[in-house]
């Protein structure tokens, strides 16, 4: 089974279910969580859920959020036309909002330019407690 996303993207059966599992989700997933849940789909092995994950990373619908270790679905259309994505993580809940913006893009290449390196890769990400959060907190005390 393929599934076609666009008349350039198709995805394997192993890459739909991963990408649907990461769409559901409320957080970021790991790899290892990703594998449990999809155990039921027939995805019985590691190897199945990384190379589903290199594919969708690579293409540009899946996001690695590299201090949590897991991935999530890409949420901003805008992104597709970024060249650099930010996310904003809650240490608490860890919902994670994913930002593109032409701003983080400018500054990204003014630093690199200052720096006289090529980029090949980048990541942002800024860790805080969320509104929701913060007031839950404060409601506690």
């Amino acid at each position: 089974m393929v599934e076609i996303l666009n008349s350039d993207i198709r995805l394997t059966k192993n890459e739909s279910f991963v990408l649907r599992a990461l769409s559901d989700a409320k957080r970021p997933l790991s790899a290892y969580t990703i594998l449990d849940e999809l155990r039921d789909e027939g995805v019985r092995a590691p190897l199945q859920v990384y190379r589903a994950l290199e594919k969708l990373v690579q293409i540009g619908i899946v996001h690695r959020v590299e201090s949590l270790n897991a991935f999530i679905a890409c949420n901003d259309k805008s992104c597709e036309d970024s060249t650099a994505t930010a996310f904003v993580i809650c240490d608490k809940c860890e919902i994670v909002q994913e930002v593109s913006d032409e701003s983080i893009s400018c500054f990204l290449s003014q630093l690199a330019n200052q720096a006289s390196i090529k980029p090949t890769k980048s990541s942002i990400e800024l860790h805080g407690i969320c509104n929701n959060c913060e007031k839950l907190s404060n409601n506690t005390i």
